[in-house]
């Protein structure tokens, strides 16, 4: 079985993005970039949902430094509100259940699989036990007034064991977790 890995990033207050402010918070250093191109999962196929498709293909279609390299990764996108054909490149909409769905794909998948943004469908695939690891990258960066999408609205509590880290360019922190769901807080 493959694994998957939920993927974000975030500003320090916990958002996806922000109004008027670019992607990665104008902060996508070369060294980020770097890791970015040499990541090992860079070519797992992706899990996303119709906002995140609609912004990632417009930066591909732009030619967005550090998205270009996603047009031949295996994308699989959950909508019941987008149209076929997709036009990135490697991409297929998925109209079922995105739980049942994902979990077929981790049995029959010959890669591990990852999320690119997508909130809610990323709860749903951790509320389901879907998720192996937790990876999020951290921008310095506060946007309490222009902040969008709030990452953990809504989650169920979770204890993350820590088994990564790294900081690039000396400003921009990874953290890589094992997630585990939790009925309520512990010893209660």
């Amino acid at each position: 079985m493959q694994t998957l890995t939920i993927d974000f990033i975030m500003s320090l207050d916990g958002y996806g993005a922000a109004e008027g402010w670019p992607g990665w918070w104008g902060m996508e250093s070369p060294e980020y970039l770097e890791w970015l191109a040499s990541d090992p999962a860079k070519d797992s196929p992706l899990l996303m949902g119709a906002t995140t498709y609609r912004l990632m293909s417009r930066f591909a279609a732009d030619e967005t430094e550090g998205v270009e390299s996603l047009n031949d990764v295996q994308k699989y996108v959950f909508s019941s509100s987008l149209e076929e054909p997709l036009h990135w490149a490697n991409s297929t909409l998925v109209r079922s259940d995105a739980v049942e769905f994902v979990r077929g794909l981790k049995e029959t998948s010959d890669r591990p699989l990852r999320t690119l943004g997508s909130v809610s469908l990323c709860r749903s695939l951790l509320e389901a036990g879907l998720a192996d690891r937790y990876r999020v990258v951290v921008f310095p960066v506060i946007t309490g007034a222009t902040g969008q999408d709030r990452i953990f609205d809504g989650y169920p509590d979770v204890r993350l064991e820590l088994v990564e880290e790294r900081t690039f360019d000396h400003r921009t922190q990874l953290l890589e977790y094992i997630p585990t769901v939790l009925d309520g807080p512990p010893g209660a």
